[in-house]
């Protein structure tokens, strides 16, 4: 039926979509083997733009792509179509079985979305994707059972404005429920089927410990670079992406490298605040951003000082007072 169930958890990637940020794409050259998803999501933001006002029934429809779930401040996490457009779905349709009740008019003001082609959210059970066939004989896409929707008001990635429309219309959780905020089970994965390591607490010398503030220290081979408040260097992954900013390390990675928590600017010494920004991650955690790039530290590094993950399997590296990767060894 062409929904893609290939995502699994073990390569799962955290991706959110930040309110009012100011990253954008950047000149990193580590971010040139994902710039393509960037412009791929904006090409189909832009191309959604232009139909939905002309939405006319399930023959416009367009399918879904690649599914993320997006973190917003106003309903929590919330699934999202592969150009960061929220999907909802309607009371007054059924689940079980599937049944879709939106024609007409209210199609219009609601495009179906197509189950033509949809790839699981990363931390998503792709069983929860299938296919409704319609009154018209179109094909439309479940999450949960659920038809998916996209709302013509919304008119840019990361908008919730049929957000409760007539009490019946809601975002959608990554699990087919509605989209609730204080209920992040409603956008992560099930606890039975999420790696234990992705809801542990931060480990030690993590997120839990950055004391507040990052500086700049020197290492006779790195020269400077960014550490955290107790001197601990800080390392970004090369997999991650600025724009969207995505992490990708997740569940037993994060255990190895556990994210850097939020710091105040005004006690960093050194750092360029260019768009420095704090990432929502769906697992709870919020991590430290230098120029939109995710930052880590290492649980192998001891002590202060320590560069022991400089370079370990070729996508880690400690991070400039810019945000740019230090790639010497």
């Amino acid at each position: 039926m062409g929904i893609k169930r290939g995502t699994t958890l073990a390569a799962a990637a955290i991706t959110v979509v930040l309110a009012a940020t100011a990253c954008g794409p950047g000149n990193d050259k580590a971010a040139d083997t994902t710039k393509p998803v960037g412009a791929a999501a904006a090409a189909a933001a832009q191309d959604y733009g232009k139909g939905a006002d002309n939405a006319d029934g399930a023959s416009g429809a367009k399918p879904a792509g690649q599914l993320a779930i997006a973190s917003n401040d106003k309903v929590g996490p919330v699934l999202t179509d592969s150009a960061g457009m929220t999907l909802y779905r309607f009371d007054k349709d059924t689940a079980k079985p599937p049944k879709s009740n939106c024609d007409g008019d209210c199609e219009k003001t609601w495009p179906v979305v197509a189950a033509g082609d949809a790839t699981a959210a990363a931390g998503m059970d792709p069983a929860l994707l299938g296919e409704v066939v319609r009154t018209d004989g179109s094909k439309q896409l479940t999450v949960g059972g659920w038809p998916a929707y996209r709302y013509s008001k919304d008119a840019k990635a990361g908008d919730v404005n049929g957000q409760g429309v007539g009490g019946v219309w809601f975002a959608l959780a990554a699990d087919g429920k509605k989209a609730a905020k204080g209920a992040p089970a409603e956008g992560a994965p099930p606890a039975e089927s999420a790696p234990p390591a992705q809801m542990a607490p931060p480990a030690a010398g993590g997120a839990a410990e950055a004391d507040g503030k990052l500086s700049v220290a020197k290492d006779p081979k790195l020269g400077d670079h960014i550490v955290d408040g107790k001197g601990m260097t800080v390392y970004r992954f090369k997999p991650d992406t600025q724009w969207p900013m995505t992490s990708k390390c997740v569940g037993d990675c994060v255990a190895k490298w556990p994210v850097v928590a939020p710091v105040e600017k005004a006690k960093d010494k050194g750092i360029v605040e260019k768009n420095y920004t704090v990432l929502n991650r769906p697992d709870g955690q919020k991590q430290q951003s230098v120029d939109c790039w995710p930052v880590y530290t290492f649980t192998g590094d001891k002590k202060p000082g320590d560069v022991n993950g400089q370079g370990v399997g070729g996508t880690w590296y400690a991070v400039s007072p810019d945000g740019k990767l230090i790639t010497v060894q």
